[in-house]
Order: structure tokens, then C-alpha cells, then sequence
């Protein structure tokens, strides 16, 4: 299991805009991946669970993801989160 922390930075959080972006790059990677906010873990290729996490700006969110491609997967997500899902603020 690959373990990577993340902070959400945009200004309106995961919302469901970054949301569906957050799930589109996960869907590109196989096996498991998931997201963790407060002991509360959701499918990261499921945008209803995303939204749930109720993740705004300052959030520390932990990204999981198995083999194959844990990896590639726990860095294009955060490579994502860390360019604000591309918005502008």
C-alpha cells in the first residue's frame, strides 16, 4: 500500500468540479485507490464519496492506493491537488 499526504489548497475545496477532476484521474489507474480524511476512507473513483469527505481549502487528506501502478497513481493525484484541480485562485 502506497501512503502519500495531501492538503487540499484550492479556494473552494473538493468541490464537485475538483471533484469529478480528482475521479477522471483516478479512473486512469488501475487497482485501488483510496482517500482518507479523519479515519474516514472513500473510493477515490467514486465522486459521491468524494464529495461526502466535505474536504475545504486547508484539508489534510491521506491518498491510498494499491499495486498495480500505486504509485504513478499517489503522484498524479497529488500533482493534481497541488495545481488547485487548474482553477484559478
Amino acid at each position: 500500500m502506497i501512503r502519500r499526504k495531501v492538503v487540499i489548497q484550492n479556494r473552494l475545496g473538493l468541490h464537485a468540479r475538483a471533484a469529478g477532476k480528482l475521479v477522471a484521474e483516478a479512473a486512469r489507474h488501475e487497482g485501488e485507490i483510496w482517500l482518507v480524511r479523519d479515519g474516514r476512507r472513500v473510493n477515490a473513483k467514486s465522486i459521491m464519496g468524494i464529495l461526502m469527505l466535505a474536504a475545504g481549502k486547508g484539508t489534510e487528506l491521506i491518498i491510498e492506493a494499491e499495486d498495480p501502478g500505486g504509485q504513478q497513481a499517489c503522484t498524479a493525484l497529488a500533482r493534481l491537488i497541488a495545481a488547485r484541480f487548474g482553477e484559478d485562485d
